[in-house]
């Protein structure tokens, strides 16, 4: 499926595929509740790297040395996406930054 998202502003907008479309995680680290917020936890999404586009500047925030690259929008300070080098085929957008109407899981979670 393919996902598009954009911060609030519109400043940065991406798109990218995705076999996995269904919010798959909420995180409560204290990471995630500092810089994403919203109610305190934040929900990922799996899309794949290799067709991930993006237009704007985005500021990378990384809470460890090594750790993930977490992109933002460096004017409206929308979380939008998080990288790893340890899963280098795999970009993980919020689905707080997705525009696309995700599908319903087959099965709720949490």
């Amino acid at each position: 499926m393919r996902l598009k998202g954009s911060c609030h502003c519109g400043a940065v907008r991406f798109s990218l595929d995705s076999e996995t479309p269904y919010p798959y995680q909420r995180c409560y680290c204290s990471i995630c509740r500092k810089t994403a917020g919203g109610g305190g936890y934040a929900i990922n999404i799996m899309g794949n790297t290799a067709t991930f586009k993006s237009k704007g500047r985005t500021r990378i925030y990384r809470a460890t040395r090594g750790g993930p690259q977490r992109h933002f929008c460096p004017k409206c300070g929308s979380a939008l996406w998080l990288w790893d080098r340890r899963w280098p085929q795999w970009i993980y957008p919020f689905a707080s930054a997705i525009d696309t109407p995700l599908p319903a899981p087959k099965e709720r979670f949490h």
